[in-house]
């Protein structure tokens, strides 16, 4: 558990904040607790150019991906291991859960502002699912930096649990608000056994200039 720095007040929880957010956090898709990872082909298409190779995903820090193409096999092993860490199996308590929880109504369209304090972090929360996300990181030796995602569109697995299909993402700087950059992410999902894993992901973006597409298209997958 992160401790509160000194100068931070000890923020009473609110019950019906955590509720709200346990509710939210427990109706999300998640691999079962004992998915071991998966392998699958892969082939990544970036504004007309193809490369693919094989990848197999075990855990957020074990993936491996092989496309001989250094720079996009770099962010392809970013994506994998973000689809891994937002996926992967865990408790309410070891995730958000371990920080106080407070909550707002302030009449937005993505509903209930939830305040995760100590984490930097607020989330809004409608309907029983998590609609967005505002984060606010600063490492050191790092330039701090923000973002907002908007969960756009979600679909209900065979477990009757939301699963993320469409989202965006802005980013920008948390000194002068300024936007750095946008990203629009679209997903779709096929079942293997018990798993709902990646079929394929469109992924649009702004880089250096122009505006960029980058396909993902997953086949041959195998539980491992």
């Amino acid at each position: 558990m992160e401790h509160q720095k000194p100068n931070q007040p000890t923020v009473a929880d609110d019950p019906k904040a955590r509720e709200l957010l346990r509710q939210a956090f427990e109706n999300t898709a998640r691999w079962q607790k004992d998915f071991k990872g998966f392998t699958a082909d892969l082939t990544v298409n970036v504004n007309g150019k193809e490369c693919s190779g094989p990848i197999m995903v075990k855990g957020p820090r074990e993936v491996s991906v092989q496309l001989g193409e250094a720079d996009v096999q770099k962010w392809v092993q970013e994506q994998l291991g973000m689809i891994a860490v937002h996926r992967g199996p865990r408790t309410f308590e070891e995730s958000d859960g371990k920080y106080s929880l407070t909550m707002e109504e302030d009449g937005h369209p993505f509903g209930t502002k939830l305040i995760i304090h100590g984490s930097n972090s607020f989330y809004r929360v409608k309907d029983n699912r998590i609609t967005q996300i505002n984060r606010k990181m600063a490492h050191p030796g790092m330039t701090p930096f923000a973002f907002t995602i908007n969960v756009e569109e979600s679909a209900v697995t065979q477990d009757q649990k939301n699963l993320t299909t469409k989202y965006s993402v802005y980013y920008y700087s948390p000194t002068d608000g300024k936007l750095t950059n946008a990203e629009s992410i679209t997903d779709t999902y096929v079942r293997i056994g018990s798993s709902d894993l990646p079929a394929t992901r469109r992924n649009i973006s702004y880089e250096n200039g122009e505006v960029v597409v980058k396909n993902l298209t997953f086949t041959n997958h195998k539980l491992v």
